[in-house]
């Protein structure tokens, strides 16, 4: 599980860069989440579906952070926690970088804890915890 994992991470961060530059494909995107998800942060608990709504909120979400100058996204590196031999939580830490007209750029690292399942050695994100992205990012002057 291990390796299908890390491998699925690497798959994801290459996703989300090509989805930086404006050249995703939102059915690409939808495939790293299982059917129904749910989502935690400061902001509460949201429940969802794998559906033409997630791939619209994905591509709204994909052109505001290219809107706020988000130029690339990287791993730096992932953690996994397993629970079972079909699931384990995926402790990823990431590193966001903001370009803005006539400033300097910008690295923001940050975590996400995925929760995983693996079904037929494929891999599918199906809730995850995030931090305060909005305070973040008002935090280092990019809101």
């Amino acid at each position: 599980m291990e390796t299908t994992v890390r491998k699925f991470f690497e798959r994801y961060e290459r996703f989300f860069r090509q989805a930086l530059g404006d050249e995703a494909d939102m059915d690409e995107a939808a495939s790293f989440y299982a059917g129904e998800f749910i989502a935690a942060s400061p902001a509460g608990v949201a429940a969802g579906k794998n559906d033409d709504r997630l791939k619209q909120v994905m591509a709204q979400g994909y052109a505001r952070y290219r809107m706020m100058g988000l130029k690339d996204m990287r791993v730096r590196h992932v953690d996994l926690s397993p629970m079972d031999e079909l699931h384990c939580v995926g402790h990823v830490a990431w590193t966001a970088t903001y370009v803005r007209q006539n400033q300097s750029a910008v690295a923001i690292d940050f975590d996400v804890h995925y929760f995983m399942q693996v079904l037929g050695g494929e891999p599918r994100i199906f809730g995850w915890v995030a931090g305060d992205e909005p305070a973040l990012l008002e935090q280092h002057g990019i809101v």
